[in-house]
């Protein structure tokens, strides 16, 4: 939303603006224009990727999140076709790709994703650990557990504990002096 905003405060008709993506109705935008477009971006903590392979990393990035974090329980969906599907190539080369720029595998891009996915689920309080690992598509909490423990290093309910811990009930909010 606030890139499109900014988009149309410069006076670009943005046709698409999606995580990773934007597609404007302007044929081309000249250097001036694309210069402020950058700065004002910038400013809201996001860039213009001109780079292709970027570009292209970044819509892994964003079909990984949109498929973790928006669908429920995709355990038969091989991540490895999906993405390949999405992106539109193979995903050798995108996972080749993927290691290239950034420091790590799509694998472990995806059990990070994941984990994170876990932790927010855990925060609300609302579903046991049997449902979170069946949503997010484990095989079993021991598997999930697993993981979660080798990427953070503490098990699901120690994590629950601390976060616990650390949350401040409604009724005690703006009454604790810091």
């Amino acid at each position: 939303m606030a890139v499109k905003a900014e988009l149309i405060q410069l006076g670009f008709h943005p046709v698409s603006v999606q995580l990773g993506e934007v597609i404007i109705d302007e044929e081309a935008i000249d250097p001036k224009e694309n210069e402020l477009l950058k700065a004002r971006l910038e400013k809201i903590g996001f860039e213009i990727l001109e780079d292709k392979e970027k570009q292209t990393v970044e819509k892994i990035k964003a079909v990984i999140i949109n498929l973790i974090h928006n669908h429920d329980n995709e355990s038969s969906i091989k991540y490895s076709d999906y993405i390949s599907d999405h992106i539109g190539r193979e995903y050798h080369y995108l996972s080749k790709l993927f290691s290239d720029n950034e420091a790590t595998t799509i694998e472990q891009y995806i059990i990070h994703q994941r984990i994170e996915k876990v932790k927010e689920l855990l925060g609300y309080e609302e579903l046991t650990l049997s449902e979170i690992a069946f949503k997010l598509g484990y095989s079993s909490v021991a598997a999930l557990s697993s993981q979660f423990k080798k990427v953070l290093g503490i098990t699901p309910t120690e994590y629950k504990k601390m976060i616990n811990k650390s949350r401040i009930t409604l009724d005690k909010v703006g009454l604790i002096q810091g």
